[in-house]
């Protein structure tokens, strides 16, 4: 454990490695561009950042971002910035101003992004972390082992609270784990917060009756501060189970703040993210990005999902979820959540790639559009899973489980 901050950049720059860098080190440290007065040996000594690693990665025909000014080739490598703790603290906010702050302004760079960042173990203790992670999260939903299968309530947007409530209700009949607003439902006019979490916990109600168990509800009271405590608060007086919050929407010390007023799983969806990642040469690796939300309160995060609807390959879907379950900060493992197009046809790919099936496998389409109904489509993600546990392939298992061999027939070449 170190204890400084250290940040590993991926940069492209045509001033030269060396001369970028310390002028990223200068930027977010004691400074500016041009020698100050009150920049005494003494203060550079105990609050500058410092240079501790250039890796020459090479030239590039053309710079990746406009607006670089430099007199020679473009050229990108890695660097290593460390920056004393007692420059900060250990707020987050004041963290993210320091490692990800006007370095993405610079003049001298042409491309930067933030690829790894290693905290004093102060950082975890001033956290709450996550307060169910993977072991609590397995123990609320009643699985033990093998993934924990969920959906998202669909259509997306327009159901009144009370249709909401109904599909609820039919969704957990069939069998599942988890249920979970999608991100565009929060508290709208046709479907207040309040009156649509009353009906769908009406109908889990119902359900459990028939079923014996309550499938996790992430309500999501994403929204302004002290709307969110007060929603995230209301979840657990009406009996309800998980929240989610929409984490790039609310900010990082909104979401500290549902976990400090949390008793219950706070799920975090990435809504966003591509804004911060999608171009290669700029923003922040979900390494990264990840390990600040757990360490803001995150239990459940968003990792994408094989053959997914979006831009992301594969193996950085891989590479997320192995992070997500990575212990960090003295924090234990989180739980990935895999989603985005995902049906049963994914099931075997994801656990041959992930090496495990400590995960939520959350399937929209993937259910619902199942052609022999919802039922149907929450036994075929289940057989899908079996199979792959058992190290049989989907098309051999299929062959003696219908409701699989269905959805293969309908999911298995589509990408939305």
């Amino acid at each position: 454990m170190t204890d400084r901050i250290r940040a590993r950049y991926l940069i492209e720059t045509p001033r030269g490695l060396d001369a970028a860098a310390e002028a990223m080190a200068g930027e977010q440290s004691t400074g500016t561009f041009i020698a100050l007065p009150g920049e005494t040996p003494e203060l550079h000594r105990e609050h500058a950042a410092r240079v501790e690693e250039v890796v020459p990665l090479g030239e590039v025909e053309h710079p990746s971002l406009a607006g670089a000014t430099g007199p020679g080739p473009h050229v990108r490598g890695e660097v290593v910035l460390s920056f004393p703790p007692d420059n900060m603290g250990t707020e987050l906010p004041n963290l993210l101003a320091t490692v990800a702050g006007n370095l993405f302004e610079l003049q001298q760079l042409s491309g930067i992004r933030l690829i790894d960042l290693e905290l004093p173990a102060a950082f975890g203790e001033a956290h709450p972390g996550p307060q169910f992670a993977l072991e609590g999260t397995r123990e609320l939903a009643g699985v033990a082992t093998g993934p924990i299968i969920g959906t998202i309530v669909k259509p997306s947007v327009g159901l009144t609270p009370e249709q909401t409530g109904e599909l609820a209700e039919q969704l957990a009949l069939a069998g599942l784990d988890f249920i979970k607003d999608d991100e565009l439902m929060a508290d709208s006019p046709h479907s207040p917060f309040e009156e649509r979490l009353d009906a769908v916990l009406r109908g889990l109600d119902r359900a459990a009756e028939v079923t014996g168990r309550r499938p996790l509800y992430a309500a999501n009271v994403s929204g302004e501060i002290d709307e969110m405590r007060r929603r995230t608060e209301l979840v657990a007086a009406r009996g309800g189970n998980c929240v989610m919050v929409n984490v790039n929407a609310v900010g990082i010390a909104g979401l500290r703040d549902v976990r400090l007023h949390s008793s219950l799983p706070i799920h975090a969806h990435r809504a966003g993210w591509g804004a911060l990642t999608r171009d290669p040469s700029l923003g922040y690796s979900f390494r990264v990005w990840q390990q600040l939300w757990r360490l803001a309160g995150a239990d459940h995060v968003h990792v994408n999902g094989l053959r997914n609807k979006f831009w992301e390959p594969d193996d950085s879907v891989i590479a997320s979820a192995r992070s997500v379950l990575e212990p960090m900060n003295g924090g234990p493992a989180a739980v990935p959540v895999f989603s985005s197009a995902q049906s049963a046809d994914q099931a075997a790919d994801t656990y041959a790639a992930l090496g495990s099936a400590d995960l939520l496998y959350v399937c929209g389409g993937g259910i619902m559009a199942h052609p022999d109904g919802v039922a149907a489509g929450v036994t075929s993600i289940r057989q899908a899973w079996d199979a792959a546990l058992a190290g049989r392939t989907l098309v051999d298992y299929a062959e003696t489980h219908p409701e699989l061999a269905a959805a293969l027939a309908t999911f298995g070449d589509r990408r939305a």
